[in-house]
């Protein structure tokens, strides 16, 4: 099983992207600290056990309370997309402390929640979420956790950050027009600090917006496992594969859809 290791920046709208660095940083492997209060599981409509682990503090109970309430529309979003075979176990963490947060995944306070191979991990700043924000935070790290297993460490990142955002954020209206927009980004941008980095993953999450619309779904979903997946070709070679056309082609129709937006 590969490494993924996803987080999410604080303090971004509902509609703005949630960046991610997906692949990992070995002290993500390392186990929860022994002050861990796990809860008992409870089970999802799916029939997938959910464990919440709060590591004390004012701020994990009250996270954990808003992230159950959410969690049975979060799996129901990545199933609908990514189908039923997916981990029937579920973990997610809660913080006390930056400290903590970093000891377990490496990322800083300025980061939501990370994913790692055994479990969802949030920082105590998640606190401060807005209900959709935090939907789209748990939605996009439990994509990232239900797909891990089948994605490379060597994935093109702006695609598996895109696909992830294309199941945890909502359609909406289209921005106003920018060229920029139809240009995939690279992994300088998508690892920047500020107006660069939220553009790389709307140009990423546009992107799979398009193929979903012109090609469907599930060519969507069959890009992700062609393009991301261990051994995976290059991406024009994954995109000629599963959409059936090459990616000069892709590109300009994403050009053209986005024109017509």
């Amino acid at each position: 099983m590969e490494l993924i290791l996803a987080a999410t920046l604080i303090g971004r709208s509902p509609a703005a992207p949630q960046p991610s660095e997906p692949y990992a940083n070995p002290v993500a492997t390392q186990a929860v600290p022994s002050a861990a209060a796990p809860s008992e599981p409870y089970v999802l409509a799916d029939g997938r056990r959910a464990r919440l682990i709060g590591l004390g503090g004012p701020v994990t109970a009250p996270l954990l309370s808003r992230i159950a309430e959410q969690m049975a529309d979060a799996a129901a979003a990545v199933t609908a997309f990514w189908g039923p075979g997916w981990p029937r176990e579920i973990t997610v963490v809660a913080s006390a402390t930056d400290e903590q947060f970093h000891s377990l995944v490496g990322f800083g306070p300025d980061t939501a929640a990370a994913t790692t191979d055994e479990r969802i991990v949030f920082a105590p700043g998640a606190t401060s979420m807005n209900p959709a924000a935090l939907r789209i935070v748990l939605r996009h790290e439990l994509f990232h956790y239900a797909a891990r297993s089948v994605t490379a460490a060597d994935a093109p990142r702006w695609l598996t950050e895109g696909v992830a955002d294309f199941v945890a954020r909502p359609a909406g209206p289209p921005p106003a027009p920018h060229s920029t927009l139809t240009q995939l980004p690279t992994d300088a941008a998508l690892e920047a600090v500020g107006p660069e980095r939220s553009l790389g993953y709307d140009q990423a999450w546009w992107f799979t917006r398009y193929v979903a619309d012109r090609y469907g779904t599930p060519a969507l979903r069959a890009l992700y496992l062609r393009a991301c997946g261990p051994g995976h070709p290059d991406v024009a070679t994954a995109v000629r594969e599963t959409l059936g056309a090459g990616l000069p082609e892709v590109l300009d129709g994403w050009r053209h859809w986005r024109a017509l937006a």
